[in-house]
């Protein structure tokens, strides 16, 4: 049920880019949005993961240049039955991670420096675990599909902005009306429909991490830093891409208040909640970072 509802959702997506079109510029816009969707698409298939690694400058480390997290990955991997992923660390203070590639074959992993910082061992084993999860499940395929549509979308509103027809609208079937309805609720749709696929699949990680890693409460604690960090520490480069927030394991924008009600990630208490109960432990409060994890 969740791959299918995952489906449904990401055809939405689409469907939502063709109904901008639509209403910008009637049935030639939708035409155009069409055109535009099949190439995002095929573009998301075979490059998304290079797109977004290099948004956050990750760097590739093998054996020699990272010796204890690359023997993690390959050992996790191992146990979760997939090919070994491409590793990359991300130099940035905020600790987080995310999976990319379009099957297990071409998958990559990358951590932050600063995930690096706080975590003990079995904690980041929980965390790739997850992130792992996602490789063998295809999320990432998925996930980084959603973020190029949900980012498409949003350059489809910027444009109806800076090239809306003057005066009576004349191209959008509802004229300066449907203009701005695409300008302002295509991105909030797209985002939550973002949401939505997210939230399904995190979920779903988090099993399937904890039953890699035969650990559930090594996942929870991690979680509980990870979370307790980020809203400290800002991570400029996702801000500058918020279209990308869902790949993360937990949500590296600063958004608060109202921003929180349309997060792309499930609340981190209700994650940890059920990692704990499927370790037949309470609920715990959540963990604070500390300063140094053991990697160096």
């Amino acid at each position: 049920m969740g791959f299918a509802r995952t489906a449904l959702l990401l055809a939405g997506l689409t469907a939502l880019f063709l109904a901008v079109g639509f209403m910008i510029g009637g049935e030639q816009g939708m035409v155009i949005a069409f055109v535009i969707a099949l190439g995002m698409n095929v573009f998301a298939y075979w490059n998304s993961d290079k797109l977004v690694l290099s948004m956050y400058r990750a760097e590739p480390v093998d054996r020699r240049s990272a010796p204890d997290l690359y023997a993690m990955v390959e050992r996790l991997a191992r146990r979760a039955e997939i090919p070994m992923p491409a590793v990359y660390i991300i130099e940035n203070p905020q600790p987080n991670a995310f999976a990319t590639g379009r099957d297990p074959a071409h998958a990559a992993v990358a951590v932050t420096t600063g995930l690096m910082n706080i975590l003990s061992q079995e904690e980041a084993a929980g965390v790739i675990a997850h992130e792992l999860a996602h490789v063998k499940n295809r999320d990432t395929l998925t996930m980084t599909v959603a973020a190029t549509i949900a980012g498409a979308i949003g350059m489809l509103a910027n444009f109806a902005f800076f090239f809306r027809p003057s005066g009576d609208g004349r191209g959008s079937p509802l004229g300066a009306v449907g203009t701005i309805l695409a300008m302002i609720l295509a991105p909030i749709a797209a985002m939550l429909v973002q949401m939505a696929i997210s939230r399904t699949r995190e979920y779903a990680a988090d099993r399937e991490g904890a039953a890699i890693v035969g650990e559930p409460l090594w996942l929870a604690s991690a979680l509980g830093k990870l979370e307790a960090a980020a809203h400290q520490v800002p991570n400029p480069d996702a801000e500058r891409n918020p279209a990308t927030a869902h790949l993360f394991i937990v949500n590296p924008l600063s958004g608060g208040g109202l921003a929180s009600l349309f997060s792309t990630h499930p609340s981190i208490e209700d994650r940890i909640r059920r990692l704990r109960a499927m370790a037949g432990q309470p609920a715990a409060p959540r963990a604070q970072a500390r300063r140094r994890g053991p990697w160096g």
